[in-house]
């Protein structure tokens, strides 16, 4: 078998055959002598918007594979090299009580699912609904405004990143193949088979419901237990070594090994947790708006119209470095998609954006956002938590309960929207027009503003003054660290933080291989139980 870059294929025509067939002229050789090919990666080069390219690399076997390899001399062939995730040895101490795993989101939910596979039996603690049942909670919310404080966009099975696009890009290093195990994991449970090699991989919120629910099958299959609407309230600590913990303010389970893959949004947690000395320190994260376009301007933008049929909706990603400092981006991108109320905190508002697998809304959305740093709202470990509510209180306020919109003319020069122009809102929750203005502080504000010119010169009509923004985006990421030494612990014997509310993941797929890290770490030290 041999792996083989850079095979380039015209979007207009690709297709296996002639993905074969840009093979077999790449190698010189004859398309019949092609046995079998698997597609490893998938990129798109758009530089050219006159010939847009898939670029593929592929592992495929041959009539005569040592004849390829010794007439060529091109970086591009090589032997398949041998990629496969491999679980450690276990170990030897014995455990006193189950693993106990609190959260299930992705960093909850693969930890669960390498540990019940090999045999040590977790107990997983939601404070939220099973995903099915949170589904139609949320809706009501989006609906009613009726929030339920322990079940809602960013509590529940799946957790925060059930209510987004599901990308599931990442920049970790995976040099142990964390990152394709977590991909086959999906795979397995009904994701589409395209993520496993695809240059943008997501599956989308209608998709992702039913994968989580497979997998919290196969985890209960293999000797996992769940407890739903079940929150970690209180740990018992002696001589700095983990005994108990208590939920929902009764209930004492024993425990001698927990993981906190709690969610960057579990505040009343973060500071339970700080009462109990877990050593925490504050951390930069980002705040802004988020913008909507007309989907249709941005793959204009992006593809050109030759291929803008056959690419579906375009994404983007921007940067930018203000004049006073600060950087600017885009987070979180969802094509086709929608702007969702994603509020978890009572006369508080956050938003974030979301994507069904399909992205056929009118709209594209992603959050502009400028990073902030602890020198901006304080150096306590909490100093985060009180600065995100601060701002998700004037949101709230702003908006009278609904999400505050303004198009960005009116932003620019500091007025309130008294109407929409080309761009309609596409969103989940109720909305209404404002100024965004008085969210943030001058300097977030001009660093905001300065922005948009210059990414209008990247993407054209991105500084249109008819698109919308909205307010506020401000759960970019976890606002803590729980600080863990290197075999992941805690400075308290047992706790192992974990996943993007410790401050250790940045997404679905590094929450996930962040779980994946800390179960690894967990049986090279204990037996299965």
């Amino acid at each position: 078998m041999l792996r083989i870059k850079q095979i380039k294929v015209e979007v207009i025509s690709d297709s296996k055959e002639n993905l074969k067939k840009a093979l077999a002229k790449k190698l010189r050789i004859d398309v019949c002598d092609i046995h079998h090919i698997s597609i490893k990666k998938q990129s798109l080069d758009a530089r050219n918007k006159h010939e847009i390219f898939y670029v593929y690399e592929v592992d495929a076997s041959f009539q005569n594979e040592k004849a390829i390899l010794r007439k060529s001399h091109s970086t591009d062939i090589q032997i398949t090299p041998q990629e496969e995730y491999i679980f450690p040895t276990l170990g030897t101490k014995n455990l006193a009580h189950r693993p106990v795993i609190i959260g299930s989101g992705p960093a909850g939910l693969f930890a669960a699912y390498l540990l019940a596979e090999h045999g040590y039996r977790p107990i997983i603690i939601e404070r939220g609904e099973k995903v099915e049942n949170r589904i139609e909670t949320v809706k009501e919310f989006w609906k009613t405004g009726k929030l339920n404080l322990e079940s809602n966009v960013q509590f529940g099975e799946g957790g925060a990143g059930t209510f987004s696009d599901g990308k599931l890009n990442t920049l970790v290093n995976d040099k142990k193949y964390r990152g394709k195990k977590v991909f086959e994991i999906f795979v397995e449970c009904g994701a589409p088979k395209e993520i496993l090699y695809s240059y943008k991989p997501h599956i989308g919120t209608d998709i992702l419901v039913s994968v989580i629910q497979n997998m919290r099958n196969k985890i209960i299959t293999m000797g996992g237990e769940f407890l739903y609407q079940t929150c970690l309230t209180n740990l018992s600590i002696v001589d700095n070594v983990l005994k108990e913990i208590e939920i929902n303010h009764s209930k004492k389970i024993l425990c001698d090994c927990l993981i906190l893959a709690i969610g960057h949004s579990s505040r009343d947690t973060f500071q339970m947790l700080y009462q109990k000395k877990l050593s925490m320190e504050a951390k930069p994260f980002a705040i802004g708006v988020r913008v909507q376009h007309l989907q249709d301007r941005i793959n204009q933008s992006q593809y050109g119209d030759k291929y803008q049929k056959y690419l579906g909706s375009a994404s983007y990603k921007l940067t930018y470095k203000a004049s006073n400092g600060r950087g600017v981006y885009s987070f979180c991108m969802c094509p086709g998609g929608y702007v969702v109320n994603a509020s978890s905190e009572k006369n508080k508002l956050a938003i974030n954006g979301m994507s069904y697998h399909s992205r056929d809304s009118k709209n594209a959305n992603s959050a502009i956002v400028v990073t902030v740093f602890p020198r901006d709202f304080g150096n306590h470990p909490l100093d985060g938590v009180e600065y995100q509510r601060r701002l998700e209180e004037k949101a709230y306020q702003l908006g009278n309960g609904k999400i505050p919109v303004q198009l960005l003319k009116d932003f620019m020069e500091d007025r309130e929207s008294i109407s929409f122009g080309k761009v309609e809102p596409v969103m989940k929750g109720s909305y209404q027009l404002s100024n965004l203005n008085s969210l943030f502080s001058n300097e977030i504000t001009e660093s905001l503003k300065e922005s948009f010119p210059y990414f209008g010169r990247k993407i054209h009509g991105f500084d249109d003054g008819d698109v919308l923004l909205a307010g506020i985006e401000s759960r970019t990421s976890s606002p803590i660290r729980i600080l863990r030494n290197d075999d992941l612990e805690s400075n308290i014997q047992g706790i192992y933080p974990c996943g993007e509310g410790a401050g250790y993941a940045g997404g679905i797929t590094s929450a996930a291989m962040d779980g994946i890290k800390v179960a690894e770490s967990i049986a090279k030290k204990y037996k299965a139980f």
